[in-house]
């Protein structure tokens, strides 16, 4: 176990923890889930620098890295659709879940051929992944009963990164589509 491993552990354990802040009946409740969340979101970038800098990346690592960050995600946005409870927020979320549902099942699809490098995260990827933490940031730290400017800009940047998502997607999927494509035998 290394550094780099256990702040993504640290990632996963502060998923229930940013759940049950943001439920607590206080006022600050919803400004502390959003620190947590950054926390863990800020945790992600510094893992992967981490074990590149140190030389300590690891098939665990790897693999928990990317399952840590689509968890964490899903947690949050599922935790503002039921807070929300509407379809400005209910369809991004929708988007967001479903893309990372279909990219993760392609790279593992991808990997199996030995052409996992075809869909390898891309700039569009970091670029939608940076808007949509800030947009979850945003909406985290708003109580969902008020109506404020910076709650219509977490959901409007949520809205664009849901935008971004299906951009990044079909940019994955061309990517692999000769692989993808029905045989014409």
């Amino acid at each position: 176990m290394n550094i780099p491993n256990l702040l993504t552990l640290f990632r996963i354990l502060m998923i229930p923890v940013c759940v049950v802040i943001y439920y607590l009946p206080y006022g600050w409740a919803y400004w502390a889930a959003a620190a947590v969340f950054t926390a863990a979101a800020v945790t992600d970038w510094f893992d992967g620098y981490l074990a590149r800098r140190l030389g300590q990346m690891t098939p665990f690592g790897a693999f928990l890295d990317p399952v840590a960050d689509k968890l964490i995600v899903a947690a949050a946005l599922v935790v503002l659709v039921e807070s929300h409870g509407d379809i400005w927020m209910t369809m991004p979320a929708i988007v967001i879940i479903g893309r990372e549902i279909v990219i993760s099942a392609l790279r593992e699809w991808m990997a199996e051929l030995g052409k996992r490098a075809s869909v390898a995260v891309n700039m569009l990827g970091k670029v939608k992944t940076t808007l949509q933490m800030i947009a979850i940031v945003v909406l985290l730290s708003q109580n969902p009963s008020a109506n404020t400017d910076l709650s219509t800009l977490g959901l409007i940047a949520l809205q664009v990164s849901a935008v971004l998502t299906l951009w990044s997607m079909v940019v994955y999927l061309r990517a692999a589509w000769n692989e993808l494509k029905p045989s014409a035998g």
